[in-house]
């Protein structure tokens, strides 16, 4: 078993997977906060659009999200005059940050709307706008406990990744398959593989549990 010559490409995909990861977490923290502020407004195009998102984008297969963004939207597309045509990297990011989106966004909720009634009935004593009592008063106390559950958003995230290798994208699961399908070699490369994706959530996991410390810290000092 030439385990080095399996980890040069394996590698390889290592990197596809860390940018995958890191562009559609971030992004997807984006919508989360979009999508769940948005459930809550009082303005209705805004809350009926970001509702109707959440409930595809969880009610739906990441799988079947993603190959409709990389094979049926282009088609949607010739069919009205445009270019609908993503590129694999581009469509997987975009799959990837909707799916976590869609369920950060149901924590967001959450934790704003766990915030003490007195909160906001102070902040409407002290004549704050709608928008200064989210980000002066809600969001500071609301984000400390969104942090564990967008940890394990962020793991499950990276897990997902794998799927993109269906639609061409060089990542760790495309290039396993590529090695196993050469060599004929499944224990090796699926075991390399595992031990990798093992790895890099035990990082992941790590640098959530560092900010969550940090965020924790911010919060004690301002309290």
């Amino acid at each position: 078993m030439d385990w080095l010559a399996y980890l040069t490409p394996l590698m390889m995909g290592a990197r596809v997977t860390i940018e995958l990861t890191l562009y559609s977490t971030i992004l997807g923290g984006l919508f989360s906060f979009l999508f769940g502020i948005g459930r809550l407004s009082r303005n209705r195009p805004w809350r009926w659009t970001s509702i109707a998102l959440i409930e595809v984008f969880r009610g739906t297969s990441l799988l079947v999200q993603l190959f409709w963004l990389f094979f049926a939207l282009p088609v949607l597309g010739q069919a009205l005059g445009i270019d609908l045509r993503l590129p694999p990297v581009v469509a997987g990011t975009l799959a990837l940050s909707l799916n976590i989106g869609a369920y950060g966004a149901e924590v967001v909720r959450g934790a704003i709307q766990a915030v003490p009634r007195n909160q906001y009935e102070a902040a409407k004593a002290l004549d704050f706008t709608p928008r200064q009592t989210l980000w002066r008063i809600a969001l500071p106390q609301a984000v400390p406990e969104m942090l564990p559950s967008f940890s394990n958003l962020a793991v499950q995230n990276l897990k997902d990744t794998a799927l993109v290798s269906l639609i061409g994208l060089g990542d760790m699961a495309f290039q396993a398959e590529r090695i196993r399908n050469f060599t004929q070699d499944s224990v090796s490369v699926y075991t390399l593989l595992l031990l990798m994706y093992f790895g890099m959530a035990l990082v992941l996991a790590g640098l959530m549990r560092t900010l969550e410390t940090r965020v924790g810290r911010w919060r004690s000092r301002r309290t």
